[in-house]
């Protein structure tokens, strides 16, 4: 069975920073893409970012040039830099992913982890 567990995220204050911590276990499990979305108290979800398997990488449009993605293939593990924080990055934080475990397909997410900004 694969668990997404993130860690992370927390209270700061806006023009701070923030690093969420991503880590997939099982032991038979081969992670291609990883990445994270962010869902709002109004239900809104945007893809925050994501990595492949190769490093390539994507960001939503209003992330860009503040918060950075990369990964530890070793540790099965994406990590999320967030910088010069706003008040509208506000959001319950999931981490995604999809692979392989014991021979089949997987995708799943994490149960989330709430990041605040305050004003």
């Amino acid at each position: 069975q694969v668990r997404l567990v993130e860690s992370g995220g927390g209270l700061v204050q806006a023009g701070g920073s923030l690093r969420l911590s991503c880590e997939a276990s099982g032991s038979t499990v081969r992670i291609n893409t990883i990445g994270w979305y962010r869902q709002t108290p109004e239900k809104r979800r945007e893809t925050v970012a994501e990595i492949s398997s190769g490093g390539a990488t994507t960001y939503g449009d209003s992330v860009k040039g503040r918060f950075t993605i990369s990964r530890d293939n070793a540790k099965n593990a994406v990590y999320l830099q967030m910088n010069s924080l706003k008040p509208e990055d506000s959001a319950v934080y999931y981490c995604y992913a999809d692979g392989s475990s014991n021979g089949h397909a997987y995708t799943g997410r994490g149960l989330g982890t709430q990041v605040t900004v305050s004003s």
